[in-house]
């Protein structure tokens, strides 16, 4: 497999405190990466720092090989990436209008915008809602619609931000079935944060593990699983024991 990004020597503080160190690691092609640790670990600022909304306090973050800028990654580099958040954040309009507004951004011409608005929501069966103000949706209905909001630019990576934490346990199996089959068909690449095993077992090829700013193991989702090495499997066997 080839990396879309590679991190070397990526350090970030809060103030005084640092909040990541890692030495090396890549997002490879076609991969769903899962990200677990306990809270305050440097998940969510790791993804941020991936996904260029941040820029790292020192390291180098390559795209296909190419050095980034640190400090200012390309407008069109950064609109290659989508993601989608534990609360959707959806704007006080339509459904159909909410899932065009990336395209709209990009300046897609109108007729494809709304081929592709048509199909997403075909995709993520939410076509009834096209015209129902996103105000009005229930929890699942929501998270459709950001997913489908980030899929339709067709990103080559997809950022996730524990999407499916706020959901009832139904609405959360049903939507990472539909979302997984989904995701397969476009292949699309994932980073994935989860605090839930279920939802790493069931959506991720390889599993890292995070805990105080560092990244303790990293590998086939199975493997770290089943055999963990010292530093992950103390969070580990603390999370197994208080998940069903």
């Amino acid at each position: 497999m080839n990396p879309y990004l590679h991190f070397h020597t990526i350090k970030h503080y809060f103030g005084k405190r640092k909040v990541l160190d890692i030495p090396e690691f890549s997002i490879f092609e076609g991969e769903f990466l899962g990200l677990m640790g306990p809270n305050g670990a440097g998940k969510s600022t790791f993804l941020k720092i991936a996904s260029f909304l941040e820029s790292p306090a020192d390291g180098t973050i390559s795209y296909r090989g190419a050095a980034v800028p640190n400090g200012g990654a390309p407008l069109e580099l950064r609109r290659k990436f989508s993601i989608a958040l534990q609360q959707p954040l959806l704007l006080d309009t339509l459904v159909m209008q909410n899932i065009a507004v990336g395209l709209k951004l990009r300046k897609v011409p109108r007729a494809e915008i709304w081929r592709r608005v048509e199909m997403w929501m075909d995709r993520f069966q939410i076509s009834h809602l096209a015209r129902k103000n996103a105000r009005f949706l229930s929890g699942g209905e929501a998270q459709r619609v950001s997913l489908a909001r980030a899929m339709i630019i067709e990103p080559e990576i997809l950022f996730l931000d524990e999407p499916f934490s706020a959901l009832d346990f139904p609405t959360k199996i049903k939507l990472m079935e539909d979302f997984r089959g989904i995701f397969a068909d476009a292949g699309t690449t994932a980073m994935f944060i989860s605090h839930d095993l279920a939802e790493i077992k069931f959506l991720t090829s390889r599993l890292a593990i995070m805990a105080g700013g560092e990244i303790k193991q990293a590998g086939p989702t199975r493997d770290v699983l089943d055999e963990p090495n010292e530093a992950a499997g103390e969070f580990l066997e603390v999370w197994k024991r208080y998940s069903i």
